[in-house]
């Protein structure tokens, strides 16, 4: 092999409609981050839908992820653990592909996964190394893509006659385009794409999946702890949350667009967080500002997509983790704040999963629901299986999450969940089913008997 090939195989350029990226080899993997698929949304573009990126000349280097979305602090980092903030709002809409790195050439044609992280619609990355999809692109043979998507007032702020509405969603929805336009140069196949998620990326991803103006770009849907009892937030009160927000920045008059383009990004991050306080009650988990129903990528509630037959041509994979709660409480291992957890999560979580099952199997339709049962050990704030907690399982990315209290020690079984869940859903991803070679059969789901628990035993 020449230098010349040498280098080609280590650093592999990629050309997208935009201009060409040069990447890196990582194992039988090669991976290209910080990909621009919009505008960066500053000056002009703050508070606007993403603009198409005006491309760049040359190859651009592709090895490091681009800045996270601006945002404060996770409200979940006592459980997962805190990261170092590196957000920047210029350059902050990108995303990340991994693929097996002999589909580049070989016109394949991959199943693809788009992933979308979670974190309450304030928080969160698709470039940390929480979400690397190096293990899972090659556990599975797929390429897998996560992205950045604009969160918080940033991202949600519901200011129409601005052009804010629904900015994060419409950032989602600008990803599954790029992809569209842009996979097969990574070895993917545009038409074979799974939107998957978790938590907010799970409400998201299903969005996309009924949305009629991006549901022709989804396949199939994989909906992790997807906060399905969460009321779908109203125009009038996302319309109120507005005021009171222009009200903490001290904003007036009838066009607010031009001093909140002009304001320092932290003033805007420093309002919602108070905003946040101001609305906080015991037991809830809504963010401050999240989708609103009737903007963009959210034209009708999801029981009533689902009953209309929206998912009827999808693939469906969902589930939760057995406790899921006790992420937002940090609860000791006290019983009757315990099974008031218990009781939440089910209304919040668990409910969805089983009215959606349920109407696809009424339907005909198969639905794969799984359970998250492994809990850390130590596990001294009595988490269990807390919401979040399958991530390090999918992902692989275990390093990734030192002291994380969801996660304790990790030893070979956990080494062997992380293969059978996340070779279940590369699986999903690729064909449909989460079934196949080397896997626990899964069947689609009719009762409760059938949903496939994913659990460990200590040795």
């Amino acid at each position: 092999m020449t230098s010349d090939e040498q280098d080609c195989a280590q650093r592999p350029v990629v050309a997208t409609g935009r201009g060409r990226v040069r990447g890196t080899a990582e194992g039988g993997v090669a991976a290209f981050r910080g990909i621009p698929y919009a505008a960066s949304p500053v000056g002009a573009l703050r508070f606007a839908p993403p603009a198409r990126h005006p491309g760049w000349s040359g190859v651009r280097d592709a090895a490091h992820a681009g800045p996270s979305a601006p945002q404060g602090p996770s409200r979940l980092e006592a459980v997962m653990g805190a990261r170092v903030p590196d957000w920047d709002e210029d350059g902050c809409l990108t995303l990340n592909v991994w693929t097996p790195a002999g589909a580049l050439h070989g016109g394949v044609g991959l199943p693809v996964l788009v992933w979308f992280h979670g974190g309450g619609f304030s928080s969160g990355s698709g470039g940390w190394d929480w979400y690397d999809g190096a293990r899972l692109a090659a556990l599975g043979r797929i390429v897998v893509v996560t992205a950045n998507y604009r969160l918080g007032p940033l991202g949600y702020l519901y200011l129409p006659e601005i052009g804010a509405g629904n900015l994060g969603s419409q950032d989602q929805a600008a990803v599954l385009g790029w992809v569209r336009e842009n996979i097969a140069g990574f070895g993917g196949d545009p038409d074979a794409v799974t939107a998957g998620g978790q938590s907010a990326g799970a409400h998201s991803a299903f969005s996309l999946a009924i949305d009629p103006r991006t549901r022709d770009l989804v396949r199939r849907v994989i909906a992790q702890s997807g906060p399905w009892g969460l009321p779908p937030q109203d125009p009038a009160e996302a319309a109120a949350t507005a005021r009171d927000y222009l009200h903490l920045l001290g904003i007036t008059g009838t066009d607010p667009g031009p001093a909140l383009r002009e304001l320092p990004v932290e003033r805007l991050l420093a309002a919602h967080r108070r905003l946040a306080a101001e609305r906080a009650r015991p037991g809830s988990i809504a963010p401050v500002m999240y989708p609103v129903l009737g903007g963009p990528g959210h034209p009708h509630p999801w029981r009533q997509a689902v009953a209309a037959g929206a998912l009827d041509d999808k693939d469906l994979l969902l589930g939760t983790t057995g406790d899921e709660m006790t992420a937002f409480h940090a609860l000791g291992p006290a019983a009757p704040a315990t099974r008031l957890a218990d009781r939440a999560g089910d209304r919040v979580f668990q409910r969805g999963v089983t009215a959606i099952a349920t109407a696809r199997a009424r339907q005909g339709l198969p639905a794969y629901v799984y359970r998250f049962t492994r809990r850390p050990d130590p596990d001294p704030l009595g988490l269990g299986a807390t919401h979040c907690a399958e991530l390090p399982f999918l992902h692989g990315t275990f390093d990734a999450y030192p002291d994380a209290p969801m996660l304790g020690t990790v030893d070979s079984g956990d080494h062997a969940l992380a293969r059978a869940f996340g070779g279940a859903l590369a699986a999903f991803t690729a064909t449909g089913s989460p079934n196949g070679p080397g896997l626990a059969p899964w069947r689609p789901y009719r009762t409760p008997a059938d949903v496939r628990e994913f659990g460990t035993a200590r040795p």
